[in-house]
């Protein structure tokens, strides 16, 4: 059986899109993502620092995120902790040609990776009973 973050990045390829939750102020901010990575066990996850979800998360680091697969979903939250230089950013966006469009030196913008520390993740059916949890 796959165990934690192998098993959350499975059911995150299979969903595609997930939702990464923000707080603004006392307000709620939500936003579709695409780009997750596992890497040395550990899931890795990227935002543009130019954009208010990087100044939401660097004020108030708690996030969560959640995906759907059919009428299974995942809950994972936590704290999101940045890499302190991009040089792993960079790589991603070296072999991505999209990425390389939008962070990049005529524009200034770097890709922040962030993983989440203090987590939990939840597998859950439609009526939110728990089947799978995990803590990270």
């Amino acid at each position: 059986m796959v165990e934690g973050p192998q098993r959350i990045d499975e059911f995150m390829n299979e969903a595609k899109v997930f939702f990464l939750a923000t707080v603004d102020g006392d307000k709620p901010k939500n936003r579709p993502l695409g780009f997750h990575l596992l890497k040395d066990d550990k899931l890795y996850f990227g935002i543009g620092n130019q954009k208010e979800v990087f100044k939401q998360m660097s004020e108030n680091p708690y996030v969560e995120i959640v995906a759907l697969v059919e009428t299974d979903f995942l809950r994972y939250y936590g704290k999101a902790v940045f890499e302190e230089n991009y040089d792993f950013a960079d790589s991603i966006v070296e072999g991505n040609e999209f990425l390389q469009s939008i962070y990049n030196d005529e524009t200034g913008f770097k890709l922040a990776i962030f993983h989440l520390e203090e987590a939990t993740a939840e597998i859950r059916d439609i009526t939110g009973k728990i089947m799978e949890s995990y803590n990270f």
